[in-house]
């Protein structure tokens, strides 16, 4: 069982790398989520909507994130989790997620979390308050 680290302000998770987005990957969360839209995995759909390709559900950037918490909080310390969707994850693109704590008040950390891509972009942001010991 893990334990919550030591929280104070200025800390940063350790990063969360990620294998590229593979049409596997799309393939399989599409099923597990029960989001089947095909721009997501149909080139042909992706094309007709002006697209070069298929690109990833931002809830799977989520869920990546979600990851990174729960890699460094047990989940039961997570009171508040909530996200933006910024920009789109392209099939091949290899997210990173990282977060750092923006404040600690009264048991609770705010933790401000972004997921961008090698280039530079920023796919999603958002921020989850943690209960610290």
């Amino acid at each position: 069982m893990t334990t919550t680290p030591a929280i104070e302000v200025g800390a940063e998770l350790p990063p969360l790398r990620l294998e590229p987005i593979s049409r596997t990957t799309l393939a399989l969360f599409a099923g597990a989520s029960g989001d089947h839209n095909p721009i997501h995995i149909d080139l042909d759909v992706a094309k007709s909507a002006g697209l070069h390709d298929v690109f990833a559900h931002g809830m799977l950037s989520m869920a990546y994130l979600g990851r990174l918490l729960t890699g460094w909080v047990p989940q039961r310390a997570i009171r508040s989790y909530r996200v933006r969707f910024a920009a789109i994850t392209p099939v091949h693109g290899a997210p990173t997620c990282t977060g750092h704590v923006v404040s600690v008040e009264d048991g609770l950390a705010t933790i401000e979390l972004a997921v961008t891509l090698a280039d530079g972009t920023t796919t999603l942001t958002g921020d989850a308050v943690v209960e610290i010991d």
